[in-house]
């Protein structure tokens, strides 16, 4: 398969009629334009004179900003009102995104947006310039990849399914180059963390929006975690979490035991040690419950697996994965919040443990219409967490075992 260079930047342009869009302002109810501006957006357009080309700056741009990527606007996953414009008079304008555009960004491997209006006669052009990310593999990270290639078939298979239709395939084995880095990374903080003192393993470790969940379990109904294999999540739980002593001893990981043994027995141990229990994935269904009555947290790492017993097919990054039906039937049963958590290691080797705001409950009329749905929305905030850093999950487990179909890759 031949490589392709990974492009630094890519481009497009976009141009607007003044008098389209004045048509388009005057003929648009509030509700139809919200459809395509942002509140803040119309607000900073202004009154009249210049409210019709400052639309009409923002409209191009935000045509421009779709072109980038043409598939997914045609299937609507973005919509104009994603790409929220921030102009300068001084300068090249900004691009902030929805949640939507963001996720689209981060699997097509955008950093950023910038965008820049250009106002001639009765027209208005603007043009928006994706800076795209070059995934940085340390040496150690390419011996490993070819020296002792652990499951990198099923690595590189993997990344296909995710990334295959957008980036090449030079990106792709840079991103499992990273991977691998990653893996001896990990193992490192082990041995980092039994040498570091209280007050470095504070400084070690920052934990974002800690106010959610502490906000959700004063509900008094427990609380779900959902998370997955995302950074070094045993290293960054332990010690993130282990600045809350008011909570040692309410959280309980609902976990598949790990491979090998003796790597489960050193993880299981040290949980224990900072006042975490473990809970198996079979036959806990009667304990979880006991413990959400008594006020406990239970997190769920539900990016593994599951077989026809204990999951469901839903898709993950459009593909059916057998996902776990437990934390759905869980959440729909007692009403307990779901927040999602996630981690990461920074470029300077620290970590960041990040809640997330809680999750909608999807209640329907047909509980198994419910569970399918609330499962696919746990599914695809895992797959937000996972494309911000995608080299720092577990891309050699077989996620898509009922769906072995080889995924395109782009040349």
């Amino acid at each position: 398969m031949k490589s392709v260079p990974f492009q630094p930047t890519r481009s497009s342009l976009d141009t607007i009629e003044l008098s389209r869009m004045d048509t388009l302002l005057s003929e648009s109810t509030s509700d139809q334009l919200r459809q395509i501006f942002t509140d803040r957006e119309l607000v900073e357009c202004g009154q009249e004179p210049d409210r019709l080309k400052n639309a009409a700056g923002r409209f191009a741009a935000k045509q421009a900003c779709r072109k980038l990527f043409p598939v997914e606007s045609a299937l609507g996953v973005i919509t104009a009102v994603d790409f929220e414009i921030r102009l300068s008079a001084t300068g090249p304008g900004r691009m902030e995104p929805s949640v939507a555009a963001r996720t689209v960004l981060d699997r097509h491997r955008i950093a950023d947006i910038r965008v820049s209006v250009t106002r001639s006669g009765t027209t208005v052009s603007a043009q928006a310039l994706a800076d795209s990310k070059r995934t940085e593999v340390p040496w150690f990270g390419k011996l490993i990849y070819y020296i002792l290639p652990w499951r990198r078939g099923i690595v590189l298979a993997n990344l296909g399914r995710v990334f295959g239709d957008v980036l090449p395939e030079l990106e792709i084995r840079r991103i499992a180059q990273a991977y691998y880095a990653h893996i001896a990374r990990s193992f490192m903080d082990f041995v980092r963390l039994r040498l570091m003192s209280p007050e470095r393993r504070k400084q070690w470790v920052r934990v974002e929006n800690a106010e959610s969940p502490i906000r959700a379990h004063n509900q008094g109904r427990g609380l779900l975690l959902l998370t997955g294999h995302m950074g070094n999540w045993e290293v960054a739980t332990v010690v993130g979490i282990g600045q809350f002593p008011q909570y040692r001893n309410i959280f309980h990981f609902v976990r598949r035991p790990l491979k090998p043994k003796w790597l489960n027995d050193l993880i299981t141990r040290r949980f224990q040690r900072s006042g975490f229990g473990s809970i198996a994935k079979r036959g806990s269904l009667d304990t979880i419950l006991e413990l959400l009555k008594a006020g406990s947290i239970v997190g769920f790492v539900f990016d593994q697996h599951a077989g026809k017993g204990d999951g469901i097919p839903v898709d993950f990054f459009g593909h059916p994965a057998g996902t776990f039906k437990s934390l759905a039937l869980i959440a729909l049963d007692t009403g307990a919040p779901v927040i999602p958590a996630s981690c990461w290691r920074e470029p300077d080797g620290s970590h960041v443990l990040r809640f997330e705001e809680p999750l909608p409950l999807i209640e329907c009329e047909d509980v198994g219409d419910a569970i399918r749905q609330n499962t696919r929305a746990y599914n695809a905030v895992l797959e937000r967490m996972l494309l911000r850093h995608p080299e720092q999950w577990i891309w050699m487990h077989r996620r898509w075992k009922i769906s072995d179909k080889p995924a395109p890759v782009r040349k």
